[in-house]
């Protein structure tokens, strides 16, 4: 599909990942943004995951949890080998990502960053996690994820 590369879908493509690309258009600033994505796409709340790029002990760690869900910041803390853990700032984390706010993806991102994703990923076939930008997800297995992203896996996320 013309113009719908990012630098996460082109990793996958270049790594011979199978994956598939989902178009929606929900504002990024709706409130309850991840259950309206899941509903635009069809697909259980559970199965859509966001990136929150946080900083664990002054270094940037990217969270990947549900959208049913809230992070637990002592829990990523703990499973990222730190004490302290808060969200960055929005100008750090797209600075250090080269994505935008609504638009962060776990892949291809500027830096890589170290990475903990939600345990509850791996109960699902496929997940899906942003493209690299508004509007577009990524469907893919979670082993793929974290493979990709060589995170962590842990319970992280509020339910």
């Amino acid at each position: 599909m013309a113009g719908q590369g990012t630098p996460a879908t082109a990793l996958l493509t270049k790594r011979k990942i199978a994956h598939s690309t989902h178009p929606y258009d929900v504002s990024p600033d709706a409130p309850n943004y991840g259950a309206l994505v899941a509903a635009a796409l069809g697909v259980p709340p559970a199965r859509v995951f966001k990136s929150l790029v946080t900083e664990v002990d002054g270094g940037l760690t990217v969270a990947v949890v549900p959208v049913t869900g809230e992070l637990d910041l002592k829990a990523l803390a703990a499973a990222a080998g730190g004490k302290r853990a808060a969200l960055a700032d929005r100008a750090v984390a797209e600075r250090a990502t080269g994505y935008v706010r609504g638009g962060i993806s776990p892949l291809g991102q500027r830096k890589r960053l170290p990475t903990v994703i939600d345990a509850t990923a791996l109960e699902h076939p496929t997940v899906y996690v942003s493209a690299g930008r508004r509007g577009l997800q990524l469907e893919l297995a979670p082993a793929d994820l974290v493979a990709l992203t060589d995170a962590v896996t842990a319970s992280i996320a509020t339910r």
